[in-house]
């Protein structure tokens, strides 16, 4: 498959290449920084920022594409499903 864009560098503002889903936990970090955080099941989400700041979000809808830099999804605080790491 060809890539146009291969020689190109890439930037935060640049499209996710890659993606893993996530796991919440309190104690394991993700294996890559997120760019983005995509939620299919809506709920309350509590991450790690890449920071070190913990934020709770309330009430993310299903299907939300959120542009954070986070370091981990925590499982105490979080309802929120279906949640992908993209990069």
């Amino acid at each position: 498959m060809s890539d146009r864009f291969a020689n190109t560098q890439s930037s935060l503002s640049s499209p996710a290449s890659s993606g893993f889903a996530v796991t919440p936990s309190d104690a394991d970090s993700l294996s890559e920084t997120s760019r983005a955080l995509y939620v299919g099941i809506a709920g309350n989400l509590s991450v790690r920022m890449l920071s070190g700041e913990v934020l709770s979000l309330a009430n993310v809808p299903a299907g939300c594409l959120l542009p954070l830099r986070v370091t981990a999804v925590l499982a105490t605080g979080t309802t929120a499903g279906a949640i992908a790491a993209l990069v």
